[in-house]
């Protein structure tokens, strides 16, 4: 039972409401963010419209404002953009989906304003502008808005979208447009990009970056901005009408050859039952020269492949896959079609390939992506002399994994970034290769037997032989 001095909504309903709402001014003193949520909440206790009235303020207060947002103050907007996203979804849509919309749609007429004045390199703002497009689709439909009014709309948000803002506004309307509003809006966006582009006078053209053939002038990438918008909304609509053709006709021939795009295309034609033309396509792309094919595209043969009933040659590019790999994707790939017990055996089998890769760095993150501890500490203790200390990204969380029950491997992955950091006089590790040595202290009472790999004792009376000059380590480990 919860002590009476827990903070809880429970304990907190005892102190009475007229003691609660002292406390709530007292708190919200020099508080402008306290302030406002009571001023929402004491309006929407009032009515919809009133909580309404105080959200168009409040974004119009936003609006204005112009000092920079850096990224200390990027919290702070975050909770009040979604302060007044959700009073407007869980309150004034519900009750008046037609002011709900307008809201919402002034909601995400102020990204603009925002990303112009703003430090956000966590992308947390941009996610409330996105939500907000998701939002936006349900209340158009709630509220009936006309299909032609909406893809208006539509068609002039996605134009301006210079910072991404409106990037899921075309998925997120398709049920509220309707096949009529998309016809619709297919059609501003074909008539825009016939439009002509006026090309400013070689004075008036303003140079905005180099490139290895010269200058980049505004007026270029604006005009490749504009083709690739409308490109992308043209997609978004013929995968919202289920049409493949029109979304493959929005790619260049030449791109189509690229096997990320061609694997995107291959997927579209599976889900149509065009496996043929699916596999036409894959097998269509050019490498331009390289060994390693995208993941992506490797899958998507596959499943092919198995559309149309040549799964044992699927099963075979599955496995090729993973040999040059490594990757699990492929394997799990792999052993899911197979019968029962079957896949035991061949795991197995996929485990003796790994140990004897000849890249061990590969191999481990294999086995700890896999995961299979004890296959990684086995191959850590066998092949140990290969191991690449600098490779501190994949080392470290190695030895936090092996550390519970494979100590010695843990061990040996320690001492791969001290003799690393040390052999090659790197000063700035040493105070992380002192807390590996302090780490191998730890560990070496659950070690029962050191095999070839030489006690601590031993470890660290060698260490201090090899390296007893380098002070900065040795005044670290304590």
């Amino acid at each position: 039972m919860a002590a009476k001095t827990t903070l809880n909504a429970k304990n907190l309903e005892a102190l009475g409401a007229q003691r609660l709402a002292e406390l709530l001014i007292e708190i919200s003193t020099g508080s402008a963010a306290h302030k406002q949520r009571l001023r929402m909440e004491l309006a929407g206790n009032a009515s919809s419209a009133e909580m309404a009235r105080e959200i168009r303020k409040r974004l119009a207060s936003i609006a204005r404002a112009r000092t920079f947002i850096d990224w200390h103050k990027v919290k702070k907007l975050k909770a009040d953009l979604e302060t007044q996203r959700k009073a407007i979804v869980d309150i004034v849509a519900v009750d008046d989906p037609k002011e709900g919309f307008e809201l919402i749609w002034q909601f995400l007429a102020l990204a603009d304003s925002i990303f112009e004045r703003s430090d956000d390199g966590s992308g947390s703002l941009i996610e409330s502008f996105h939500q907000a497009c998701t939002d936006a689709g349900v209340i158009a439909r709630a509220a009936g808005v006309d299909a032609e009014t909406l893809a208006d709309k539509i068609f002039a948000a996605v134009q301006g979208n210079a910072y991404g803002q409106y990037d899921e506004l075309i998925t997120a309307m398709v049920a509220a447009l309707g096949n009529d509003g998309l016809e619709y809006l297919k059609t501003l966006f074909v008539q825009w990009s016939k439009e002509p582009q006026t090309k400013p006078a070689a004075d008036d053209r303003r140079v905005i970056g180099w490139s290895a053939k010269g200058p980049i002038y505004e007026d270029e990438v604006y005009g490749n901005q504009r083709e690739l918008t409308v490109r992308i909304a043209l997609q978004e609509i013929a995968d919202a009408q289920g049409d493949v053709d029109a979304y493959i006709a929005q790619q260049p021939e030449k791109t189509r050859r690229f096997p990320l795009v061609a694997a995107d295309i291959a997927g579209r034609l599976l889900f149509s039952g065009r496996a043929h033309e699916a596999l036409q396509m894959l097998d269509g792309v050019d490498t331009g020269g390289r060994t390693e094919i995208p993941v992506e595209w490797q899958l998507a043969r596959a499943e092919t492949l198995d559309a149309l009933g040549r799964a044992d040659e699927a099963q075979a590019d599955r496995w090729k896959s993973f040999e040059q790999s490594l990757n699990d994707v492929h394997l799990r790939a792999f052993l899911k079609r197979l019968p029962d017990f079957d896949d035991i055996e061949a795991e197995e089998k996929a485990f003796v390939y790994v140990h004897a890769f000849p890249d061990v760095h590969r191999a481990l993150t294999f086995f700890l992506g896999w995961p299979a501890l004890a296959e990684a500490a086995k191959l850590v203790v066998k092949r140990k002399a290969e191991l690449d200390g600098d490779f501190y990204e994949l080392m470290t969380p190695a030895a936090e994994a092996l550390a519970v029950k494979h100590p010695l491997a843990a061990t040996l992955v320690l001492r791969s970034m001290i003799d690393f950091t040390l052999d090659s006089g790197r000063s700035s590790r040493y105070k992380h290769a002192a807390r590996h040595l302090a780490e191998c202290v730890s560990l070496s009472p659950h070690i029962t037997d050191f095999s070839s790999a030489g006690t601590h004792e031993a470890y660290l009376a060698e260490l201090k032989r090899r390296h007893d000059k380098k002070y900065g380590f040795w005044d670290l480990v304590s």
